[in-house]
């Protein structure tokens, strides 16, 4: 309490209102999660050597750490630290990567609770990922009735982007759901384009490619 009145006492010493003070803080964390996607999609889109890739995703990790410690209570950046977590133990895979797995969609669970919004719902269709991908108990907590659950609610808070139309359609795919799949796989592909994000973009509309024509060789087959 004490230290929370001597910061109120200085910035009105400095004649800073202290919505200036939170607009400020929330400029640099969002500046800094600016950093985090712009690496991220570097390392995940352009970077072919496995070894690299871990290394750089590594060092990515400790900067988001840094980050976060920073700006404890900024869903915006618990949200890219799971994200990059999420990325490293895709890379590693197999069992010792749980451990992140774990960490990423605790991140974005607490998320969640600070604002459900942020950047779009993006903890929503993150941890809806999480959910499809990872196995199901008692090794991990993978479950396509949350995945389902959490996916939609991404759609919801943002029904024409890229990545919540991607990851469901995706979802949809791995189920053999090819019709319905290729719907929101579609709507993914001609999704805005999202500023400062046109790297990610082109490697998330590669992997959409992709899985549209993963559905019309299954569909091919009948």
């Amino acid at each position: 309490m004490k230290i929370t009145c001597f910061a109120m006492i200085c910035a009105f010493a400095l004649g800073l209102p202290l919505s200036a003070n939170a607009d400020t803080a929330n400029n640099e964390a969002m500046n800094g999660v600016a950093h985090l996607q712009e690496e991220w999609a570097r390392i995940k889109y352009q970077m072919t050597d496995e070894k690299q890739q871990l290394d750089a995703i590594h060092q990515l990790e400790t900067e988001g750490e840094s980050l976060l410690n920073l700006y404890p209570d900024s869903p915006e950046v618990m949200i890219w630290q799971g994200i990059v977590l999420s990325t490293d133990a895709g890379i590693v895979r197999g069992i010792s990567a749980l451990g992140k797995v774990n960490d990423a969609r605790d991140l974005f669970e607490k998320s969640i609770t600070l604002d459900p919004t942020a950047l779009d719902g993006s903890a929503y269709t993150s941890l809806g990922s999480l959910y499809y991908q990872v196995p199901p108990w008692p090794l991990a907590f993978g479950s396509d009735s949350k995945a389902e659950e959490f996916l939609k609610k991404a759609l919801e808070l943002n029904p024409d982007g890229i990545d919540p139309n991607y990851f469901y359609g995706d979802f949809l795919l791995q189920n053999n759901h090819y019709t319905e799949a290729k719907v929101y796989l579609e709507k993914a592909l001609n999704a805005p384009e999202r500023p400062g994000r046109a790297s990610a973009d082109a490697g998330r509309r590669a992997e959409i490619a992709k899985a549209l024509n993963e559905i019309a060789q299954e569909v091919s087959k009948n």
